[in-house]
């Protein structure tokens, strides 16, 4: 993605990762070919059966882009224990941005400070208040093994049901 982006940032877009681009004029995604969970989980729980019946190719590979003129809304809703999902809603498109918590507000704050036109496109004058940053990457707070674990206690202490547990499990093997 381009350098003069205004904001990059890791998306989980329709059960893909997707590398993301803010610029003063468009919103880009790129998702990359690979498994889903949903296959992964399959393939585990089969094992392996299912990904030769199937094979391993992915057809949601590519890059899309929405125009920030044609964006007329944006909101964040929360999305389980550690994401938040930024809908854009375009003419004609929705997208779902999956990302933590904590990123969600500066995102949502860019797309709709470039939707009222509060940010200058690149060859005007600069703003007043320099432009949003984006968040610094959060370290990984432990290895997956780590985190299995502690997702298996938080079940075990009825704060997740069983359905949480897995679709969580199956998006951490889904990283590995």
């Amino acid at each position: 993605m381009s350098s003069n982006a205004l904001m990059t940032f890791k998306s989980h877009i329709e059960g893909k990762n997707a590398d993301v681009a803010i610029y003063h004029d468009r919103v880009e995604w790129n998702r990359g070919r690979g498994m889903s969970a949903k296959k992964l989980t399959a393939g585990f729980l089969t094992g392996g059966a299912s990904l030769l019946a199937t094979g391993v190719r992915s057809s949601n590979a590519g890059t899309e882009m929405i125009p920030v003129k044609s964006i007329s809304s944006v909101v964040t809703k929360r999305d389980g224990l550690m994401y938040t999902k930024v809908v854009v809603v375009a003419s004609g498109n929705t997208i779902d941005f999956r990302v933590p918590h904590d990123s969600a507000p500066g995102i949502k704050a860019l797309l709709t400070d470039l939707v009222l036109g509060k940010i200058p496109a690149s060859g005007q004058a600069a703003p007043a208040a320099p432009p949003v940053q984006a968040p610094a990457p959060a370290p990984q707070v432990s290895a997956p093994v780590e985190q299995l674990r502690q997702l298996a206690e938080l079940r075990d202490a009825g704060i997740l049901s069983e359905e949480e547990f897995a679709a969580k499990k199956a998006e951490i093997l889904a990283r590995m």
